[in-house]
C-alpha cells in the first residue's frame, strides 16, 4: 500500500512539476511532444526513487545491524530492546526472542551466538532484550510482578517487544519463539509461563524451572540458594501449579518446550534439569518418565529424553554450566527449519 502511495504521489509531482514550474505557460501538445515526454519521465523518475527511499527507509531498524528500539511500547521496567532485521527478510517472518546470561549484554549475546546469522540465513527476526538490573546483569526471575501474566515485571516488557515486532514487521503470529542461556534460560521459563499465548516455542539453556527463583520479599532479580543449589525439590503437580497461576484462568495451547543441562553444572545444580522435567511434564500432562531415551543425540555426550510431542530434554554427561549451543537441533524445534 505504501508503495503504491508512492508510486502515484511520484507522478502527480513529476506531472506537476513539469506543467507548473518548469513550464508553466507552455501548451499541452507541445508538452506532450517526445521531448517534453523524457522530460517528464526523467522527473518522475527522480521522484519515485526519492519517495521510495523514503518509504523504504521507513522500517524501525536498519538491516543486517543490530541496533535499539527506544519506544516499543508498554515497558514497566526500563528494559532495553535491540533488533536485528535480517537483509534477507522474508515476508510474514518469524520472530525469536534471544535471552543474554547473567553479566552478559543485549551486544554480548549478539555476538556471542549464531542466531543473526541464522537470521541472514533463513530471514527470521531476532530480538535481544537487555535487562534493567545492573550490576550482576541478570533477569528478573524473583519478583511477583514478573512471574505473573501483565503484572508489570521484565516479562511484559519482553512480550511487548515481541508484540511491536509481529505489528511492524506483519509478522507470523505462529512463529515467535524464545531461547536463552544461564539467566536467559530461566527467563524463558518465565516467559513460556506467563505468556503461552504469544510464544510457540521455547529451548532453555542450563535454567531452572519457572517461579524456582521467586523472592519472598518480592525483590527483582534477586539470587535463590536454594533453587540454585537444587534443593528446592517440588512434586509434578505442584511445580505444574506454579505454572498456572503464573495466568490465572488461561486455557489455551502451550509453547512446546525443550531444555539442556550438564551433570556437572556447579552454579545451577542438576536437579535443576529434573525438576524443570516435573514441571513441565505437569502442565502438559506427561509422565515424568521418558517416552524414549537416545544416546549421543544431538551429540555425544548429551542423551535425548522425549516426553511427549511438546516436551524433550537433553543432558550431557561431565557438562558444567557453559552448555553447547545446538543451533540447527533449536532451528528444527522451532520449525524453521
Amino acid at each position: 500500500m505504501a508503495l503504491r502511495m508512492a508510486f502515484g504521489a511520484g507522478i502527480y509531482l513529476g506531472w506537476y512539476t513539469i506543467h507548473h514550474v518548469l513550464f508553466p505557460h507552455t501548451s499541452w501538445h507541445i508538452i506532450l511532444s517526445t521531448h517534453f515526454i523524457m522530460q517528464l519521465i526523467s522527473i518522475i523518475s527522480f521522484w519515485l526513487l526519492a519517495l521510495f527511499s523514503t518509504v523504504l527507509g521507513a522500517e524501525v531498524v536498519p538491516r543486517g545491524q543490530l541496533k535499539e528500539v527506544t519506544s516499543y511500547g508498554n515497558n514497566p521496567t526500563g528494559t532495553k530492546m535491540f533488533l536485528y532485521v535480517p537483509k534477507n527478510l522474508k515476508s510474514n517472518p518469524a520472530v525469536v526472542v534471544a535471552l543474554h546470561y547473567c553479566t552478559g549484554t543485549a551486544q554480548a549475546y549478539y555476538q556471542g551466538t549464531k542466531w543473526a546469522s541464522n537470521a541472514e540465513k533463513y530471514g527470521f527476526i531476532v530480538v535481544y532484550p537487555q535487562t534493567p538490573y545492573t550490576p550482576g546483569n541478570c533477569w528478573d526471575v524473583s519478583s511477583k510482578m514478573t512471574l505473573k501474566h501483565e503484572g508489570g515485571g521484565c516479562s511484559t516488557s519482553i512480550a511487548n517487544m515481541a508484540k511491536f515486532v509481529l505489528k511492524e514487521y506483519n509478522g507470523d503470529a505462529k512463529k515467535v519463539f524464545v531461547t536463552g542461556e544461564s539467566s536467559g534460560a530461566m527467563m524463558t521459563n518465565v516467559m513460556l509461563a506467563t505468556y503461552p499465548d504469544v510464544f510457540a516455542a521455547g529451548s532453555a539453556y542450563a535454567g531452572v524451572p519457572a517461579g524456582c527463583f521467586v523472592s519472598q520479599q518480592n525483590q527483582a532479580a534477586a539470587w535463590n540458594s536454594t533453587c540454585s543449589q537444587g534443593k528446592s525439590i517440588y512434586t509434578q503437580t505442584q511445580w505444574a501449579n506454579v505454572v498456572k497461576n503464573m495466568y490465572p484462568g488461561y486455557n489455551g495451547p502451550r509453547p512446546k518446550f525443550q531444555i539442556y543441562h550438564g551433570t556437572a553444572d556447579p552454579t545451577l545444580n542438576v536437579q535443576n534439569y529434573y525438576e524443570e522435567i516435573k514441571q513441565w511434564t505437569g502442565v502438559f500432562g506427561y509422565s515424568s518418565n521418558p517416552q524414549s531415551s537416545t544416546p549421543n543425540t544431538p551429540a555425544s555426550p548429551f542423551t535425548r529424553q522425549v516426553f511427549g510431542e511438546k516436551f524433550q530434554a537433553f543432558l550431557g554427561q561431565g557438562i558444567t554450566h557453559g552448555v553447547p549451543h545446538f543451533d540447527d537441533n533449536d532451528l528444527k524445534w522451532f520449525g524453521i527449519i
